[in-house]
Parts: C-alpha cells; structure tokens; sequence
C-alpha cells in the first residue's frame, strides 16, 4: 500500500508496487480523467503533476510515490471554477476529439507554474511531448497565450 496525497487528499493506494500510476488512478481510486494514450510515455495522454512536475503516469509506478503530492485534471480548478487553463481551452475550442486534452492541459499548467509569460518556442518546447493526433497546437498554442495572459491579470 502507497501512501499519496491526491489533489488535496491523502489517498492509500492499494495495488502490485510496480502498477503505474496511471492504472491506480483510474481502477483503484476511480479517477478516469487521466487517459491512457500508449504506455510507453510518448504520447502525453496519461499527463498528471507529481510535486508540480508534469509527469507521464503511465510509466510511473506506485512505489515511487510514497508521500508525494499528485494532481490530476480533476484537480486544477478551485471553488467549482475551471482553472485559467481549461477555461482557454473552451474559449480558443482547442478540442477536437479531446481525448489528449488532459494530458495537454496538464503540462500546459505546469508549464504556467514555472513561466508566467512563455514564448512561442517555450510553449512548443514544453508541449512537445503531448501529442494531438488531431493537431489543434495552433490553437493549445494561442490557449497557453490566453491563460499566461489571464493568470498576470489575476496575479496567480
């Protein structure tokens, strides 16, 4: 058993040592938000924070966790609202299938953590590893513009 603390709440976490993390979220603690993309950390699909860092979940196992702090999409916003990022998300319709989306808004959170007003190349750099089959990185792109911009407006 791991013991984690997910978005906000201590969670133990039952399951083989070895079973990604990915795989707890979605069937121990039935949290589906997190996708499962391709299981070998390529695509970004399975995105999720662990100590505010975007990490690929699905080759992250459990007993690398003890007492770390993981954040899930279902996380990121505060007091029912969606957090800056997924509101730009809907405003500049990014989504298509969606099914990436996750995963994208995930690393695209993290990346505003750590860059309050990134570059084009900054945001190309950090998305990279999140794929979109249906290419919409025009529009993630002028989505992280939209939340960098929204979040200096709040002071976040």
């Amino acid at each position: 058993m791991v013991s984690i603390k997910i978005n906000g709440q201590s969670k133990e976490v039952k399951g083989p040592s070895d079973m990604p993390l990915l795989w707890a979220l979605r069937e121990e603690l039935g949290m589906t938000g997190t996708k499962f993309g391709c299981g070998i950390s390529a695509c970004g699909a399975c995105t999720v924070h662990v100590n505010g860092e975007a990490v690929k979940s699905c080759v992250r196992p459990l007993n690398s966790l003890n007492g770390q702090e993981v954040k899930t999409i279902e996380g990121i916003g505060s007091d029912g609202a969606l957090h800056p990022v997924q509101q730009a998300w809907l405003d500049e319709n990014v989504s298509q299938c969606g099914y990436c989306q996750p995963g994208q808004i995930m690393a695209a959170v993290a990346l505003l953590n750590k860059k309050t007003n990134p570059s084009d190349t900054e945001i190309d750099e950090a998305m990279s590893s999140n794929l979109c089959r249906c290419g919409t990185y025009p529009r993630i792109r002028k989505a992280v513009k939209r939340a960098a911009s929204v979040m200096q407006g709040a002071g976040k």
